[in-house]
């Protein structure tokens, strides 16, 4: 383990521990028990990281992008070479089974790896020119100062799959991570410090008073960027603040994903993908499938299926090798799930499944399964973030892409059938930026991971992931 439970952690400060005396608990989900303390930043050593990302940004002017592609590959092969230590980590603070913590740390470490490449491919444009005598070309160089906010649930590839692309395009990044899972966040720093990233280029500042911080740094005018990954709600508020200031933005919001099985589909892959795009990280995934929509004529066999899975499913401490799902991250959001399926059932839903035999400790939830969901039910809009599946019954393919597009969310969908034609109308008129094709898990480092409607602008990953982070100025020269 990277930190003796209740030893001190430092937010990172020009490449530095910051030491001061406000510190913020870190404590596991699971038992509750403190792991660490870590040191808090207020506006005014803000202001001072911000300094220090502005004069590196330009140090970065001046690098080349071999140079940077050459720290980023070495910053992969960092976190790889520590891929066990830090999976226990992210186990320890976000919860999660130790098996999907390692394979987080080699998604995050996907996005290093792939920005290490894009670095090198980033490149401006001749134009035909309107004269004889006029050459016209367009070059592409880093946008600025960079802050970034990421979420809990994913404590280490949010944060790669900002800083990376960030730091590919010659930007200096400012990172405020969730208060809930910092450790993560702070070991990457060191990693990229370890790599031979400048000191000024990835910055942590941990804060367990976020809405005064963040609101402080939005504010300045020498960062000219803003990356987020969280809420919609939350979304809105940033990219409100970032117009005084005409920041770019890059927003991941929620998602409130549906999930169509056709009743020509393999009800067995069907569940297959199900489980996963379900049951990963407790349902704490902003692409987890939130409505399964399950065709007529199929129904009591994919449920009957279903539930025969879910019951396998066992919840407990994510050390713990055999446990498929670990707590949410707290009371709080195990309080909100237990009322969102209240409510359903109260309005007509009905248990398929659930399992009663909840931990004592901790923020355990176990799997339900809901029958019987309608769209006038507050599940059916809300992102639920927790192990809980909701079956909705539909009849015809315009049905049911209609009531798939029927939410403010427009990030991750899915769709199951054995008929390639009508996948491919059904997944062009869904009102999403990513769809599952017969396939549960979609998250790819190559391929560019956002939203439509309320779930965000901008895309991480993928050839688009760079442009982000990038200016186009475009030359017209007299010759």
């Amino acid at each position: 383990m990277m930190f003796k439970k209740g030893q001190t952690a430092y937010s990172v400060i020009n490449g530095a521990d910051h030491h001061s005396h406000e510190l913020l608990s870190v404590r596991n989900p699971a038992d509750d028990s403190l792991l660490a303390h870590v040191t808090q930043v207020n506006t005014v050593e803000a202001d001072f990281a911000v300094e220090v990302a502005s004069d590196c940004f330009e140090q970065l002017k001046t690098t080349t992008a071999q140079a940077r592609s050459n720290i980023l590959y070495k910053w992969y092969q960092l976190i790889m070479d520590n891929q066990s230590r830090l999976a226990e980590l992210v186990t320890l603070e976000q919860g999660k089974p130790i098996q999907e913590s390692k394979a987080e740390v080699a998604y995050a470490a996907g996005y290093v790896r792939w920005f290490a490449q894009q670095a090198e491919r980033v490149c401006g444009t001749v134009v035909p020119a309107h004269t004889p005598n006029h050459q016209i070309t367009t070059h592409k160089q880093g946008v600025g100062v960079v802050l970034g906010i990421t979420p809990w649930n994913f404590p280490l590839a949010m944060v790669t799959r900002k800083v990376a692309p960030a730091y590919a395009a010659g930007c200096s990044f400012v990172l405020k991570p969730s208060e809930l899972t910092p450790l993560s966040a702070i070991e990457l720093a060191k990693l990229a410090l370890q790599a031979g990233m400048e000191q000024g280029a990835f910055q942590v500042l941990v804060s367990d008073n976020p809405q005064v911080l963040i609101r402080h740094l939005n504010s300045k005018k020498i960062i000219r960027k803003l990356t987020f990954t969280g809420s919609t709600h939350v979304g809105k508020l940033l990219y409100a603040q970032c117009v005084d200031t005409m920041k770019r933005a890059s927003l991941e919001l929620g998602g409130n994903a549906p999930f169509i099985v056709f009743d020509s589909a393999n009800i067995e892959s069907a569940i297959d993908g199900l489980m996963i795009a379900k049951f990963r990280n407790a349902g704490q995934t902003c692409i987890a499938a939130n409505r399964v929509f399950v065709h007529r004529n199929i129904k009591a066999e994919f449920l009957e299926q279903l539930i025969r899975r879910v019951d396998s499913l066992k919840v407990g401490n994510g050390l713990i090798a055999d446990s498929d799902i670990g707590p949410l991250i707290n009371q709080a959001a195990k309080a909100r799930a237990s009322e969102l399926v209240a409510d359903a059932i109260a309005a007509g839903a009905n248990y398929s499944v659930k399992n009663t035999e909840e931990l004592q400790t901790g923020a355990f939830m176990s799997p339900v399964i809901l029958d019987r969901v309608v769209p006038d039910m507050k599940l059916f809009h809300s992102e639920v973030f927790a192990p809980v599946v909701s079956i909705i019954e539909f009849d015809s393919e315009s049905q049911v892409t209609s009531l798939a597009n029927a939410v403010d969310a427009g990030l991750a969908a899915y769709v199951y059938s054995a008929s390639m034609k009508q996948v491919s109308r059904v997944s062009k008129a869904l009102n999403f930026g990513m769809v599952g094709i017969n396939e549960g898990a979609i998250s790819n480092p190559a391929a560019p991971f956002g939203g439509m409607k309320e779930s965000g602008l901008g895309r991480e990953g993928g050839i688009e992931g760079i442009d982000e982070y990038l200016e186009t100025k475009y030359f017209c020269q007299y010759i």
